[in-house]
C-alpha cells in the first residue's frame, strides 16, 4: 500500500503563507514597480485635488458658474444677467487641472504681462507712507474724466505680484485709470509711524479713496480687492454703506471669515503647507520692518512662529489692539459687513480654494443684499483662474472687466436699495435720481438713507 501524507500531520509541508510567499517571489519586480506606480499616481492625484478626468469626461467643456443673488435684486437684472462670462462655463488650463498646481503657478510664474508704473506716495494723517502705482499706458490716454480702478492686493502682495499685473494689464487696456495702491510697509516703502495694516483697519483704503476723489472728482472710481485686499474692501463699503464714493467694486477670493480660515489652515497636511509658507512671507514682512515691529510686538514671538496664528498672536493682535487672536479674527472678518454694501459689488470665490475656504463664504448675507452678486466656481485655486492652454489669460479678470464695462454702458438708473426699502408715507421708497458729478441721498422718516448710481460715462 502506497504511503500518504495526511495534511493535517504535516501542516508545514502545505502551508498556504509558505504557498503565498513562493508566488510572490515567482512575480518579477516590475510587476510590483507597477504597483507603487500606480498607487503613487492615485496618491497624488488625490493628494493635488487634480480634476483632469472629470474636465476630460465632460469634454473640456468646464463647469458652469453658480451666481446667488436676491431675486429682486436690480442689480442682476440690469447688469449680471448681461454678462456671458458670468453666465457660462469656466475651464482651467488642462496642464493646471488642480488648485494646488495653478496657485503654485501662480507664485512662482505667473505668466503676468509688463505693466509699468508711476509712483506716487501718500502721506497718511498719521506720517505713515503708503505707495500708489499709477499704471503707465502709452496706448490710451485717461483724461481727469476717465474711469480709475483702485486695486488692493492680498497679503503681502505688492503692484509687482503677478495677479495684479494681469488685472492692471487688462483693465488699462481697456481705458481704465488704473492705480495699485500698496499696503503700508510694502512696495519698498518704509513704515514711517507706528501704524502696520492689518485685515481689520479700512482707514487708509477710506483716506486714499478720497484722496483720489479730490483728485479726480468727475471720475467714476471703480475698486477690486483680492484675498485681504477683498476683505478690506468689503469691510470699508459695508461701514460706509452710501458715503463711499465707488461706482461698482468687486472682491476676489476673500477669506471672509478669518476664525474659519484658521481653522481650515490647520486641518490638512496640504492646508498645513500653505500655512507654513504664509508664515514665511509675513515674517519676511516682519523682519523688513524689524526696527518698528520689535517695539509694538512680542519679537521673540514672531521670530518662533511657525503659522499664521502663531504669527498673528505675537504680533497682528497687538497692532490691531486685540487682547486675544480669536479677538482679532472676529474684528476682521468682513462677512458681518456685507448687509452693509450700498454700491454694486460682484464677489467671486472657488469652492477648491486651498486657503480661503468655502465654508466661509457668507452665503444667505450675499443673498439677502440686493447689492451683491456672488459668483462661485467649482475649481480655480487662490487667484490665478488660468484658462487657454498657454495659461496667459485668468478668468476673474476678465468677468471683472465685464462686469465693470456693463454697469457702465448701462443706460439704466442701477438701483442699489435696501433689503427691505424703507417707505414714505406715500408709499414710495425714498430714492432719489442721481446728478450727473455724483450721487445724491435722501433720508427717511426713520433715519436710513436710500440711494441711485448712475454711470458718468461710456468706456468705448
Amino acid at each position: 500500500m502506497a504511503n500518504s501524507t495526511n495534511p493535517i500531520e504535516s501542516p508545514a509541508a502545505d502551508s498556504p503563507y509558505e504557498l503565498l510567499l513562493r508566488a510572490a517571489l515567482l512575480t518579477p519586480i516590475t510587476h510590483y514597480l507597477l504597483i507603487l506606480y500606480l498607487i503613487l499616481i492615485v496618491f497624488i492625484y488625490n493628494f493635488l485635488e487634480i480634476h483632469f478626468l472629470r474636465d476630460l469626461f465632460s469634454g473640456f467643456r468646464g463647469q458652469p458658474v453658480t451666481l446667488t443673488f436676491n431675486p429682486s435684486s436690480q442689480l442682476y437684472n440690469d447688469v449680471v444677467s448681461k454678462c456671458t462670462v458670468l453666465h457660462g462655463r469656466y475651464l482651467s488650463t488642462p496642464w493646471l487641472c488642480s488648485p494646488h498646481l495653478q496657485t503654485s503657478f501662480l507664485h512662482y510664474f505667473g505668466n503676468s504681462p509688463v505693466v509699468n508704473y508711476r509712483r506716487e506716495v501718500f502721506m497718511a494723517s498719521d506720517g505713515g507712507t503708503i505707495a500708489l502705482d499709477w499704471v503707465i499706458n502709452a496706448e490710451v490716454q485717461c483724461g481727469d474724466t476717465s474711469p480709475i480702478m483702485i486695486i488692493i492686493p492680498g497679503l503681502a502682495s505688492a503692484s509687482d505680484s503677478a495677479y495684479v499685473k494681469h488685472l492692471a494689464f487688462k483693465m488699462a487696456k481697456g481705458g481704465y485709470n488704473v492705480v495699485v495702491s500698496n499696503h503700508r510697509g510694502l512696495g519698498g516703502v518704509p513704515i514711517t509711524s507706528d501704524r502696520f495694516y492689518t485685515a481689520d483697519r479700512t482707514d487708509d483704503l477710506r483716506a486714499l479713496v478720497d484722496h483720489i476723489h479730490r483728485q479726480y472728482p468727475e471720475a467714476p472710481i471703480f475698486a477690486v480687492g483680492t484675498s485681504v485686499g477683498a476683505n478690506i474692501l468689503v469691510k470699508y463699503l459695508g461701514e460706509d454703506g452710501v458715503d463711499a464714493p465707488i461706482i461698482g467694486a468687486a472682491a476676489i477670493c476673500s477669506p471672509w471669515d478669518s476664525l474659519i480660515v484658521d481653522r481650515f489652515l490647520r486641518r490638512r497636511f496640504v492646508q498645513r503647507l500653505y500655512n507654513k509658507a504664509l508664515t514665511a512671507g509675513l515674517k519676511d514682512y516682519a523682519n523688513w520692518h524689524k526696527d518698528v515691529l520689535s517695539r509694538l510686538s512680542n519679537w521673540e514671538g514672531v521670530k518662533q512662529a511657525r503659522s499664521v496664528r502663531e504669527f498673528d498672536d505675537a504680533a497682528t493682535r497687538f497692532l490691531a489692539n486685540c487682547e486675544t487672536v480669536d479677538a482679532y479674527y472676529r474684528q476682521c472678518s468682513s462677512c458681518k459687513n456685507v448687509e452693509g454694501v450700498r454700491v454694486p459689488l460682484l464677489c467671486i470665490s472657488s469652492l477648491d480654494d486651498p486657503i480661503c475656504t468655502s465654508e466661509a463664504i457668507p452665503w444667505d448675507e450675499c443673498r439677502l443684499n440686493n447689492n451683491v452678486v456672488l459668483a462661485t466656481t467649482q475649481h480655480g485655486g487662490h487667484l490665478p483662474y488660468f484658462e487657454g492652454f498657454t495659461a496667459k489669460s485668468v478668468w476673474w479678470v476678465r468677468a471683472v472687466d465685464e462686469f465693470f464695462t456693463t454697469l457702465s454702458l448701462q443706460k439704466k438708473e442701477i438701483t442699489v436699495s435696501f433689503i427691505n426699502p424703507i417707505q414714505t408715507s406715500d408709499g414710495q421708497s425714498p430714492l432719489t435720481n442721481v446728478t450727473e458729478n455724483g450721487t445724491v441721498p435722501t433720508q427717511g422718516q426713520n433715519g436710513n438713507i436710500g440711494i441711485r448710481h448712475r454711470p458718468e460715462r461710456e468706456i468705448e
